[in-house]
């Protein structure tokens, strides 16, 4: 079976309250639980943090013996240099995801430290975007 995990960074916590026309009204627990029921055969794990040295430790602890890391990091993807080099530290393949299109949004935001050390970005497409990076690792 493969073990996937889903880590979420900054503020993700708050998904289903916080800015609701960007980000939508459902908690992201209510979602993985959705994940969890299409992908059956698939290990899922779920990890949110709003400190980036948490992530870090988590990333450390997984890297070596999931399949695939499905990492939003928030607004860490645009100032972490240390969460990038974590990736690249450890053999597990990620993909990058993104709730909004980051590309339409605030130039600051346009750059993004993790997408090098990523097989792939999805963003723009709401939640929908973790459903098509588990169908990345489960293809």
């Amino acid at each position: 079976m493969q073990k996937i995990i889903i880590i979420n960074g900054p503020n993700l916590n708050l998904l289903g309250k916080r800015e609701p026309e960007v980000y939508g009204n459902a908690s992201f627990e209510d979602y993985f639980n959705e994940l969890k029921i299409a992908f059956p055969d698939v290990a899922l794990s779920y990890f949110q943090s709003n400190h980036e040295g948490a992530i870090i430790d988590k990333i450390h602890e997984i890297g070596f013996d999931f399949d695939g890391i499905i990492i939003n990091a928030g607004g860490l993807t645009h100032t972490s240099v240390a969460l990038a080099d974590a990736l690249s530290s450890v053999p597990c393949k990620a993909v990058e995801v993104h709730i909004s299109n980051i590309h339409a949004r605030e130039s600051f935001r346009h750059h993004s430290f993790l997408t090098n050390r990523c097989v792939g970005m999805i963003c723009g497409l709401g939640l929908k975007g973790y459903e098509l990076a588990v169908r990345h690792f489960v293809d």
